[in-house]
């Protein structure tokens, strides 16, 4: 088995450590948050605070590592903190899900329990494709972005970077969800959002940025 460190410790972690579990392909050797006031071992596991970043690469030298923090703007900035190749990063993919031998996946990226990604779909670096998420055929998902449990992306659709889609949340072919936008949980997307935006509802309508005010999709 290939060593992995995981970096945060908290509910999504947990979850991370049961694909490890299923997938069995690494070990987990270490757990880095900055949570952790001092350096410590359980469960054969070493508990580190970011601090004790740099012993860890020297003791596991060729160990593969995985962000399991949640919130998007988080894993981007650990990213950036961590500052190690991504090449260095593992992919997780649950044995329960259904990925096409088309499809690619980028370093980093987590692919959860039941999920499906169809055929040419494109998934980028560290990002959550959650329990049950469908992304069809031909549809491409930037970095850092989460599609949240039983989404589902229909065909061709384009998720930028950072993109948060809620649960049962859907997108209908074709259409464009701007970098770092957030669609709410049940929401149906019928025409491309801008970025930066926030679009609730079904069909889903658009709340401007930094403000509380509610429109229809411009024309």
């Amino acid at each position: 088995m290939k060593d992995l460190v995981i970096v945060g410790n908290g509910g999504h972690s947990k979850v991370l450590r049961d694909i490890v579990l299923r997938e069995a392909q690494f070990r987990i050797v270490a757990v880095v948050d900055d949570a952790f006031e001092e350096a410590y071992m359980k469960d054969h596991k070493l508990h580190v605070p970011f601090m004790g970043v740099e012993p860890i690469r020297r003791t596991f030298p060729d160990a593969k590592w995985i962000i399991a923090v949640g919130t998007n703007e988080i894993r981007k900035k650990i990213f950036k903190r961590l500052a190690i190749p991504l090449t260095s990063y593992a992919t997780l993919i649950d044995p329960s899900a259904v990925i096409s031998p088309s499809a690619k996946i980028g370093f980093g990226t987590v692919i959860m329990p039941n999920a499906v990604i169809n055929a040419q779909a494109v998934i980028g670096e560290h990002s959550i494709i959650n329990s049950g998420a469908v992304i069809e055929h031909d549809c491409i998902v930037g970095n850092y972005t989460h599609i949240s449990p039983q989404a589902v992306l229909t065909g061709g659709v384009k998720i930028m970077n950072g993109v948060h889609i809620g649960a049962n949340a859907s997108v209908i072919p074709g259409k464009v969800v701007g970098q770092w936008a957030v669609i709410g949980a049940g929401s149906t997307v019928i025409k491309s959002i801008p970025a930066y935006i926030t679009a609730i509802g079904s069909p889903a309508v658009m709340k401007q940025k930094g403000g509380s005010k509610v429109e229809k999709y411009p024309s």
